[in-house]
């Protein structure tokens, strides 16, 4: 069985790639966020034709998530149980369900801004809401995972220099210890490191050539739990869909299960 996590940057502007991508790359289960459009307005007629049901967490240009599946799509989850609000609403951050044998989250965690920003401090709650979401399942024999976009390096060396974010979001102390909360409720990186290349990158922003010059940033992830993570087989950056014209700022992250 394959999974992946793909922050589109907008599921309008990458829809024929996404499409397309589906087709080719065999995957069961996709996880997208920043699909930056309403419930109302997405693909889910495409995405039926290809065979996927959609459960969507969108209310417009900013944020939202989704979950594609072809293999079953159940005991949905709109939102994060107990998250906190930003300016009297809740965003669309998350959406949980259950796709064949695996529970899964698509999660678009807040970017945090900067540290003197209430959008941090906003960040840091989202975290603990998520912890506390996710800890049943984690715990749980059934395979369980977390994926999407984190917004959070989990180390130095997932950040191409180390030293231009002193002192900035996304390598706080704070940040990372929020992703360890999320290992001590029983949840591990299943992406392993190094993959089939040094620095599996998967964020590269859109200025000054970063990603030809591959700086980049390692911020979407994949935590599962014990069972989730005793059944991959492989996991991989496919840094092909970040290149040419029309790409993502993300490229996704693919993992296969032997369920």
């Amino acid at each position: 069985m394959r999974i992946a996590t793909w922050n589109v940057n907008s599921i309008t502007a990458r829809l024929p790639r996404m499409l397309a991508w589906l087709e080719s790359s065999g995957t069961d289960v996709l996880c997208i966020q920043e699909t930056k459009c309403s419930a109302e307005q997405f693909p889910y007629n495409e995405l039926r034709d290809l065979g996927y049901e959609a459960a969507v967490n969108a209310t417009g240009r900013w944020n939202g998530v989704a979950l594609l599946s072809r293999v079953g799509l159940s005991d949905v989850v709109i939102g994060l149980p107990g998250g906190p609000d930003y300016d009297g609403a809740q965003e669309p951050r998350a959406v949980c369900a259950t796709c064949g044998p695996l529970r899964l989250w698509s999660v678009y965690v807040p970017n945090g801004r900067e540290i003197d920003h209430d959008h941090y401090a906003y960040k840091l709650r989202w975290f603990e809401a998520l912890g506390a979401a996710v800890a049943g399942d984690a715990a749980q024999s059934r395979p369980f995972a977390v994926l999407g976009d984190f917004n959070v390096a989990p180390t130095d060396e997932d950040v191409w220099d180390p030293a231009l974010f002193e002192g900035a979001t996304h390598v706080t102390p704070a940040e990372r210890a929020a992703l360890a909360a999320l290992r001590e409720a029983g949840l591990s990186d299943v992406v392993p490191r190094p993959l089939k290349y040094d620095h599996p990158y998967t964020y590269w922003d859109y200025r000054q050539l970063a990603f030809p010059k591959n700086k980049g940033m390692r911020i979407d992830l994949v935590y599962g739990n014990a069972p989730f993570a005793k059944a991959v087989s492989d996991a991989y950056v496919d840094r092909e869909q970040r290149k040419g014209k029309g790409a993502s700022d993300h490229a996704p992250v693919v993992v296969d299960l032997d369920v």
